[in-house]
């Protein structure tokens, strides 16, 4: 394949990783020796830096705290054709990179996300698995989309999705995002399995189960009402307008009975309700329109940068 030499930066968020982030760097670093590895820093309080220094990566400090405020700093200050994100827990498969590059230029794809297969039991816990697949089967509902690993670590991505990529999401819901923006501009993306370790002993993972589960929660549900208004305040409607409905039953049971309406409290709120179920629909129908403008107008950022197609990888 003849063209464009292919520049390729290995990005790495790191929070406290001493005891992995030495093997993750020397294991990019020879999984692809002619990509560039950064290790950004994220106010780690042991010796993560000078032991990625020491492995040979780029090492850059991100003062604000947050997984997606580290990637978001990445996407702004690295230039290169192809990115590989990887999480610097030494939990993904360095050596399945290749593969993962190759199939972005061979495909001309946007993104090849590395699909989790765990080779032990203690690599994938139960309560993140079964997390996984509500948060993962949600979005596929939300967005019609179908994917198997919404939470994965391990990404390549071409030049033009990172940089047409706006960021709203701070911590771990940026998998979420990261996803999101693929699915909304239709881009082409690929999973590929990879094979997902346990963290070696002397690493804690930072993921807290339940309070990350639910800002994933919400970060898809922000997103559904950025990306899909009239489905999120379809949604409102519907509640609200049931609410109103079974407040109001015996209001119009009795007036229909009696030509009386003897609990007018609960008859003004009945109407309030549904005045506020038809505001949310009409609130959704007006979003709907702004929405489409927006999404067209990303569509045209993300087309004006070129793809991978004809890149020469090294």
């Amino acid at each position: 394949m003849s063209g464009v030499p292919a520049r390729i930066a290995v990005l790495i968020p790191c929070y406290n990783e001493e005891a992995t982030i030495g093997t993750v760097v020397r294991d990019f670093r020879a999984a692809l020796p002619a990509a560039e590895v950064f290790v950004y820093d994220n106010n780690s309080r042991d010796r993560t830096m000078e032991v990625a220094q020491e492995a040979g990566a780029t090492v850059c400090i991100e003062r604000h705290q947050g997984k997606g405020s580290v990637v978001r700093r990445m996407f702004a200050d690295i230039e290169a054709d192809i990115y590989v994100l990887v999480d610097g827990d030494d939990t993904y498969e360095a050596a399945a990179a290749p593969k993962l590059v190759e199939a972005l230029v061979d495909e001309d794809l946007d993104v090849v996300s590395g699909r989790r297969v765990a080779v032990a039991q203690a690599a994938y816990r139960a309560g993140h698995v079964l997390g996984n697949r509500l948060l993962t089967g949600l979005t596929a509902t939300m967005f019609r989309v179908q994917i198997a690993d919404l939470l994965t670590g391990y990404r390549v991505m071409s030049r033009r999705f990172v940089k047409s990529f706006p960021f709203t999401a701070e911590g771990f819901g940026i998998e979420t995002e990261l996803t999101v923006h693929a699915v909304r501009l239709l881009m082409p993306t690929l999973e590929i399995e990879t094979r997902y370790k346990e963290r070696p002993e002397g690493s804690v993972s930072k993921l807290n189960t339940w309070l990350d589960g639910f800002r994933i929660l919400r970060t898809i549900a922000l997103l559904v009402r950025e990306e899909r208004p009239l489905v999120f305040f379809s949604a409102i409607f519907v509640v609200l307008a049931l609410l109103s409905l079974l407040v109001g039953a015996p209001v119009i049971y009795e007036y229909a009975r009696t030509g009386l309406v003897p609990r007018l409290p609960t008859a003004l709120l009945s109407t309030a309700l549904m005045l506020l179920a038809f505001l949310s629909l009409v609130c959704g129908l007006i979003l709907d329109t702004v929405t489409r403008g927006r999404w067209e107008a990303k569509r045209m950022a993300y087309l004006a940068i070129p793809g991978p197609h004809g890149l020469t990888l090294p």
